[in-house]
């Protein structure tokens, strides 16, 4: 049976609302990994896990606990390319679906942009979340859905 985890702590407001009408749209599992409390809607298919403050508590957290079937939410690489090697997806807020096949790619781009602003160089952060974002971030969880929904 297919989960879908979150990994909470920086997933985006909007993000989480469209996760809650899915899940219980479809009666898919989810769960949402944070080091601090998250707020969840009352329901039999949606949980939070508090885990203990520190440097990818959460994220180990997630990557213990995925299967291969299961969806990670995500804007943290390193996680969608560990989740990605036990057979998971991962998906990031802004509809961005990781595969093997670019998610080493995004790592080597994340190390560099990392690499430039502790030298010194402001890279800047990344765009505000908009409906474009937002609606590639339903098609692609809509896709994933559909796929879990098949192989059952």
């Amino acid at each position: 049976m297919s989960r879908i985890w979150v990994d909470a702590d920086a997933c985006p407001v909007v993000i989480k609302e469209i996760l809650f009408r899915a899940a219980e749209r479809t009666e898919i599992e989810m769960t949402l990994v944070a080091n601090q409390y998250i707020r969840v809607p009352p329901s039999r298919f949606i949980r939070a896990v508090q885990v203990t403050a520190g440097y990818d508590v959460a994220d180990n957290e997630i990557v213990q606990r995925c299967s291969a079937d299961d969806l990670v939410i995500t804007a943290d690489i390193p996680l969608a390319a560990e989740v990605i090697e036990k057979g998971a997806s991962a998906l990031n807020p802004r509809g961005e679906r990781y595969t093997k096949a670019n998610v080493r790619a995004r790592l080597n781009m994340r190390d560099f942009m990392e690499t430039m602003r502790s030298s010194g160089v402001h890279t800047g952060g990344p765009p505000p979340l908009g409906q474009q974002e937002r609606k590639a971030f339903a098609d692609q969880l809509d896709r994933w859905l559909q796929q879990a929904r098949r192989k059952k």
